[in-house]
């Protein structure tokens, strides 16, 4: 039996603190290198965040935000590595196994592209699955709205499990 879960995040993206709210750019648990990073509780990587949150729908578990509540102290600044093995572990809970994920980063810089191999190879050691289970494509918004003026980070995610 197949089940499909779908994710999604979105991020505002301020200058690195000191000089503004924003925390390191961490996409796919792979920081990378740019003036701006997400405002957010946790360290803000929203790619990892969708992704949790496909595979908690996929088997009917609350989201992100009800496991790991953005007031709660202790996920302040939080590794979202956890929140995605949490998830996994709920799959494997749930009696199924995960198939494959689907990703697209959509941010206008810095190009996701350098960065695409490292992140699929956290991501499947995170989901302990072959790194030929998970696909990351990056997009820009062509300058239009919050995305494309880099102001915010925008993540779409689907997931498949399958009965294990």
């Amino acid at each position: 039996m197949l089940r499909i879960g779908h994710g999604y995040d979105l991020h505002r993206l301020e200058p690195i603190a000191p000089a503004g709210d924003g925390r390191p750019l961490v996409l796919g648990g792979i920081q990378l290198d740019h003036d701006r990073g997400p405002v957010g509780h946790s360290d803000g990587d929203a790619l990892l965040h969708a992704i949790t949150d496909a595979l908690l729908g996929a088997i009917g578990e609350p989201d992100i935000g009800q496991l790991f509540p953005d007031n709660a102290p202790e996920n302040e600044g939080r590794d979202s590595a956890d929140f995605l093995i949490e998830a996994a572990r709920r799959v494997v809970g749930a009696g199924y196994s995960i198939v494959n994920v689907d990703a697209t980063v959509i941010l206008e810089r810095p190009r996701i592209g350098p960065h695409k191999d490292a992140m699929r190879a956290r991501i499947a050691e995170l989901l302990g699955m072959s790194v030929g289970g998970v696909n990351v494509k990056g997009k820009s918004h062509e300058k239009v709205d919050a995305v494309g003026e880099g102001r915010a980070v925008e993540v779409h995610v689907v997931a498949l499990l399958d009965k294990a």
